[in-house]
């Protein structure tokens, strides 16, 4: 989402560090941890190689969205234990 102003806009900091999202309908508490190894949200279910992220809320919103399960989507904020990398494969998604 983008926004756009005619008047000034004042700097208050630098962003030094991204917000990081998942979204599911699995209900989570603070504190829990969103591992590998378990039955993916998505398609033939298969047992996830990865946790992905996103720094966007619309893609986790669409995550939400098409994880399985009849709970409501869940957005949660983030932190990484480890290293994270970019999953090239994830960037555009195909216009249906």
């Amino acid at each position: 989402m983008s926004y756009r102003s005619r008047e000034p806009l004042r700097v208050v900091d630098a962003v030094t560090a991204w917000t990081l999202y998942h979204g599911t309908r699995a209900d989570l508490q603070p504190g829990d941890l969103i591992e590998p190894g378990y039955a993916s949200n998505y398609g033939e279910r298969k047992k996830a190689a990865y946790v992905y992220l996103t720094a966007t809320l619309d893609a986790a919103a669409w995550g939400a969205e098409l994880a399985v399960g009849d709970g409501a989507g869940r957005i949660y904020h983030t932190v990484p234990t480890s290293d994270i990398r970019s999953d090239k494969r994830r960037r555009t998604l195909p216009v249906s």
